[in-house]
């Protein structure tokens, strides 16, 4: 077995996924994870794995890693429902299939502008290819954007 750290890209408290208030995250559709509920402040949203950026949406508020160990496919949900604000309060720092470094800044977010527009900050850190993750550990509470966010166990089969 596997184990790898994981970076928090934000500042903030860490909560598990099945505590966010989407059935697509909580009901773990898009898989295992946990979900950081940002500092309300201007906040850089790290790479929580070295990698590739695969989907970087245009709109900047989720994008998708593969990273360099293991293949891991990660993916980064900046708020809910925030997609229809079209870009509004977000600005991308790198593009669609750019190499990143864990802890490298990847879009920089304005949270109090996202609660401004009555829109949940709160980020899903989702662990998205199928059959990659057996465990996720992680402690409740607070954390630094850039720090240890998680463990995770991959399959046997990796």
């Amino acid at each position: 077995m596997t184990a790898l750290s994981i970076l928090a890209p934000l500042s903030g408290e860490v909560i598990p996924v099945t505590a966010v208030p989407d059935p697509v995250f909580s009901q773990k559709m898009l898989g295992q994870g946990m979900a950081i509920r940002p500092l309300v402040q201007v906040q850089s949203v790290l790479s929580p794995v070295s990698g590739k950026i695969i989907k970087l949406f245009k709109t900047g508020h989720a994008f998708a890693l593969v990273g360099e160990a293991n293949s891991l496919e990660v993916l980064v949900h900046v708020g809910l429902d925030t997609v229809g604000l079209k870009g509004v309060g977000f600005q991308q720092l790198l593009r669609e299939g750019d190499e990143v470094r864990a802890g490298q800044p990847v879009v920089k977010v304005d949270i109090p502008r996202l609660v401004a527009l009555k829109k949940d900050p709160i980020t899903p850190v989702v662990f998205i290819g199928r059959n990659q993750v057996a465990a996720v550990d992680f402690t409740p509470g607070t954390v630094q954007a850039g720090t240890p966010l998680c463990q995770i166990t991959l399959q046997a089969n990796r």
